[in-house]
C-alpha cells in the first residue's frame, strides 16, 4: 500500500498528457491552470491526518504533512478540469469584448476569483472536518463566478458534472485495484460515513465542486468566454 498514493496521483497525468497531445488548442490553458493549481498541493497538512493519512513517498506526509503526490495530483486535475468541457464540446475560449469588461458586475471580478480562499479561511475553524469547508468554498467560488459572469453559468454546471464523472472513475478504480485502501487511509469516522460503491460521498462532492469552479477559472481570470 505504500506506493498506492504515488501511483494513483501519477495516473491522473495520463489523461492530462492525452489531452495535451491530441488537443493542441487547449495546451496553453492546461499549462497555465496546472501551474496555478499545483501549489494547492502544499495545503496537504490541513487534511493530514484529519481527513486522511496516506502512506507517501519518503514518508513525507507522516513526517512533515507535505508530500510530492499532492502536488502531482493538483497539477493534473487542474489542467484537466479547466479544459474537459472545452474538449468535449469542441469550443475554444475567445476574448471578452472590451465594453463587457466594464460591466458593473465586474467591479467584483477579483473578489469572485479569490472568494474560495476567503470562504475556506472563514469556515476552517468551525468544528468540522476540513474537507467540508473546502467543498463549500469551491461551490461558493462557482456561485461567485456565475454572479460575475452569467455567460459561464451553463459551463459551470455541466463542468461540475463532467469532472464528477471523470473523478468518480478514478475513485472506483482505486477501490477495485487497491481493496481496503480507502478504509485504511481515509478517516471515515470523522466523515459522514456515507459511501457510493465504496467511495466516500465527500470525495464525490469534492469532484463536483472542483469541476464547477475550475471549469470556468481560466475564462474568468483571463477575460475569455
Amino acid at each position: 500500500m505504500h506506493y498506492v498514493w504515488l501511483l494513483w496521483s501519477s495516473a491522473f497525468l495520463l489523461p492530462w498528457l492525452f489531452l495535451f497531445i491530441f488537443f493542441p488548442e487547449q495546451r496553453g490553458i492546461m499549462v497555465r491552470i496546472s501551474f496555478i493549481t499545483a501549489p494547492f498541493g502544499l495545503t496537504e497538512p490541513v487534511f493530514v491526518p484529519e481527513y486522511w493519512n496516506p502512506p507517501s513517498l519518503f514518508n513525507l506526509a507522516q513526517t512533515t504533512g507535505f508530500d510530492l503526490e499532492s502536488i502531482i495530483f493538483c497539477f493534473a486535475i487542474g489542467g484537466v478540469g479547466a479544459v474537459l468541457y472545452n474538449t468535449i464540446t469542441g469550443r475554444k475560449p475567445v476574448p471578452v469584448e472590451l465594453h463587457e469588461e466594464h460591466n458593473h458586475r465586474h467591479r467584483f471580478h477579483m473578489y469572485a476569483v479569490l472568494s474560495p480562499i476567503a470562504v475556506f479561511l472563514a469556515l476552517y475553524f468551525l468544528p468540522w472536518n476540513p474537507i467540508y469547508p473546502a467543498i463549500v468554498a469551491m461551490l461558493a467560488g462557482a456561485a461567485a463566478t456565475v454572479a460575475c459572469r452569467p455567460d459561464l453559468k451553463i459551463k459551470t454546471i455541466i463542468g461540475g458534472g463532467l469532472f464528477l464523472a471523470y473523478y468518480a472513475v478514478f475513485m472506483l478504480a482505486l477501490t477495485w485495484l487497491a481493496p481496503g485502501y480507502i478504509e485504511a487511509v481515509w478517516n471515515l469516522k470523522a466523515l459522514s460515513q456515507v459511501t457510493v460503491a465504496g467511495v466516500p460521498v465527500e470525495e464525490l462532492l469534492f469532484g463536483f465542486s472542483f469541476g464547477m469552479y475550475w471549469t470556468g477559472a481560466y475564462e474568468h481570470i483571463a477575460w475569455k468566454k
